[in-house]
């Protein structure tokens, strides 16, 4: 009742009875929206699990994991072959090629309450063991401009279009880049554009300003013309057969040579082991973008982190995406300086002094066997003055670069020696 004795409409029975009627109606509509957005999420959740490889290609003898992406913690995981003498599985997910052939392999998942089923399918491919092919390094002990030049032209191969030359600048105040004065010759022969992109990790040549100071300190502007390809920014070349990247990102000005010569101070490196023709086309290549790139196994464009493997891997492919755009490597060959041995590499301004005697030039037109013979000729010392560096390369897995590359077509580790002395 209010205050006249009369009774108030919205407080009375028959306004309860409306707001009870309105709840119920609340309480229903929020009931199906609750069912909805569980269907909905369910259907999405179904569409979310997948494998990471719809299609492999193996050669027999490879391995590699496979993983359901989206996988909750309490669903449940089964593997299956559909011909386990092509390829088998294990309960983990990882793959082996066993034989020469094409199989399916199966992922049963059950999952949630009602224990849903989804299965999974990816495509194996098995091809057969690839022949190995040697390739030829030639070597002289003659570190001089006469030296560099007789193992070049040992290579048969001339230069086309515009040339570019690669090689490290070095980073101030006392790194061992390679003496302007040594290769002055046989640049101004190919007629060549010095190159080189800027560095990720700071310092003197971490922008383009600075980076052609040094290169002019360091004497390389007064031989040749020198260009630091990632001035404009990056351009990407395509990765194939590689499991780290799919995409290699490299300075822009890469696209206007025809030809590479690439001329490596061979040295040991704090992180990937050793530095020699493979880390010069991958690392030096990119920019500083992509150096990140490359460092994180294809994870990141900005910093260093990222695992061991993964980083050399990395290296690995992007340095066959450089090769392959090249005419699938016809049009750049390659020259190692095995002079200065320090451990640490020419991105060093204070490396350590070297323990290791002066070895000598190694060219070839394959870079997997150029880096090989120069790995194989410090083990020779390894008992000797060449033990520090052995224990570097050793340290960082730093062979596992040329196992990689070899596998994935970059070039071959066998090799045949010709001594051009």
């Amino acid at each position: 009742m209010d205050g006249y004795g009369f009774e108030n409409k919205r407080t009375g029975p028959l306004g309860k009875h409306r707001q009870l009627l309105v709840l119920a109606v609340v309480f229903g509509v929020f009931c199906v929206f609750l069912f909805v957005i569980r269907f909905v999420n369910a259907k999405s959740n179904d569409k979310k699990l997948m494998l990471n490889k719809k299609s492999i290609t193996l050669t027999v003898g490879d391995s590699q994991k496979l993983k359901v992406k989206n996988l909750r913690g309490t669903a449940k995981v089964i593997w299956k072959s559909s011909k386990k003498s092509v390829v088998s599985v294990s309960k983990k997910g990882k793959i082996k090629a066993k034989k020469k052939g094409k199989a399916t392999i199966q992922c049963k998942i059950t999952y949630g309450r009602k224990k849903k089923t989804r299965t999974l399918k990816c495509k194996v491919t098995v091809t057969g063991k690839k022949k190995k092919t040697t390739s030829v390094v030639y070597m002289t002990k003659d570190i001089s401009p006469e030296g560099l030049m007789a193992v070049y032209k040992k290579l048969n191969w001339n230069a086309s279009g515009k040339t570019a030359v690669k090689v490290s600048t070095g980073e101030p105040p006392a790194s061992n880049y390679l003496d302007p004065d040594l290769i002055k010759d046989l640049v101004q022969y190919v007629d060549g554009t010095i190159v080189e992109c800027n560095t990720a990790y700071g310092g003197d040549r971490s922008s383009t300003a600075l980076h052609r100071q040094v290169a002019k300190d360091h004497g390389f502007t007064q031989i040749a013309e020198v260009d630091i390809m990632d001035s404009s920014g990056s351009m990407t070349l395509p990765v194939e057969g590689g499991i780290r990247l799919k995409k290699n990102y490299v300075g822009k000005h890469f696209k206007n040579y025809d030809s590479f010569l690439v001329l490596s101070h061979f040295k040991g490196h704090t992180m990937a082991g050793f530095g020699g023709a493979i880390k010069n086309i991958s690392i030096g290549i990119a920019s500083s973008k992509g150096k990140s790139y490359i460092h994180s196994g294809g994870t990141s464009t900005s910093g260093f982190d990222g695992e061991q493997d993964a980083f050399l891997e990395s290296m690995a492919e992007a340095g066959k995406s450089v090769s392959d755009s090249l005419g699938k490597g016809k049009n750049i060959v390659y020259v190692n300086v095995m002079n200065n041995l320090s451990v640490d590499c020419d991105c060093d301004g204070n490396p350590a002094k070297p323990k290791m005697k002066d070895v000598g030039i190694l060219a070839s037109t394959d870079p997997v066997a150029l880096d090989q013979a120069c790995v194989d000729l410090v083990y020779k010392q390894k008992e000797g003055d060449g033990a520090s560096l052995v224990r570097r390369m050793e340290s960082r897995n730093g062979l596992h670069t040329l196992e990689h590359a070899e596998k994935i077509g970059l070039g071959s580790r066998s090799y045949k020696m010709v001594n051009v002395n």
